[in-house]
């Protein structure tokens, strides 16, 4: 539960924001609609939408920074669409390529969730280009997160200082998800790679590759007698229960990355 008087302070942030000459330096953006979602967002974090795009990744973080850290969401926003850029809690400064700002059209999500999903993401990449109408193939190239960007982000975005992988290729799936939910109901964060089509979708993927992030929101329980376990996941625009049995849980569900 995020404090009301943080709430307050990021409800003036925005007033503060919405009332400002300052001009934006994204051409294709509207500040009216990007104010309006930040608002959206601040209310209910699960609105962060990556649309189309395949940012799950920094959707993940964004929707944590929203939830723990209001205040710096909006400050962030604020920074991006005003002069391109912000820094990240070591004064890492994070901007958006002058391609980012001036890019137009269908972006196949909100405003604002493209604006600090993209830039996110590009910050990251040494050689694919992020675009909102490219080719399937090179938009999944460009968007692809890697372990140690979310570790990264986990550390510069939303400021915890003590990251670890709990690695489950091979086995210990059960008791890695047993310790991020305790790492969540003490204050902390944590991210799962799995495979989207095996353990959201329901369906028997030919290769069970990792592919997916999502922000794990804890209430793990355990049906010893009916082999299943269930958690509750972020990702998609929405909050969602995971049921499932062990078997496939070993199957498609690949690291997790937790923050405290």
């Amino acid at each position: 539960m995020v404090n009301p008087e943080q709430l307050k302070l990021a409800e003036q942030a925005i007033t503060e924001f919405e009332i400002s000459k300052v001009p934006g330096v994204w051409i294709g953006l509207n500040k009216t609609q990007i104010i309006a979602e930040m608002r959206s967002r601040l209310v209910n974090p699960f609105n962060i939408n990556q649309g189309s795009q395949p940012f799950c990744g920094p959707a993940a973080i964004v929707f944590e920074l929203i939830r723990k850290n209001p205040l710096a969401y909006i400050q962030l926003c604020r920074n991006l669409f005003q002069i391109g850029g912000f820094h990240t809690q070591s004064n890492r400064w994070i901007s958006a390529s002058i391609r980012l700002q001036e890019s137009q059209g269908n972006f196949q999500m909100p405003q604002v969730d493209w604006m600090v999903l993209s830039t996110l993401r590009e910050s990251e990449n040494l050689i694919f280009p992020v675009e909102p109408n490219g080719p399937k193939f090179l938009q999944n190239l460009a968007g692809m997160t890697k372990p140690w960007e979310i570790s990264g982000w986990t550390k510069e975005i939303l400021g915890y200082q003590s990251v670890r992988t709990l690695n489950t290729y091979f086995s210990g799936d059960l008791s890695a998800l047993q310790e991020a939910n305790r790492i969540i109901q003490s204050g902390g964060v944590a991210f799962a790679l799995i495979n989207e089509f095996g353990l959201i979708l329901n369906q028997n993927p030919l290769i069970p590759y990792p592919s997916h992030w999502i922000a794990l929101l804890g209430n793990l329980s355990l049906n010893s007698s009916q082999d299943l376990i269930s958690f509750e996941i972020y990702t998609w625009a929405k909050k969602m229960q995971i049921k499932i049995n062990l078997d496939s849980l070993k199957t498609h569900l690949w690291e997790i990355i937790i923050g405290i």
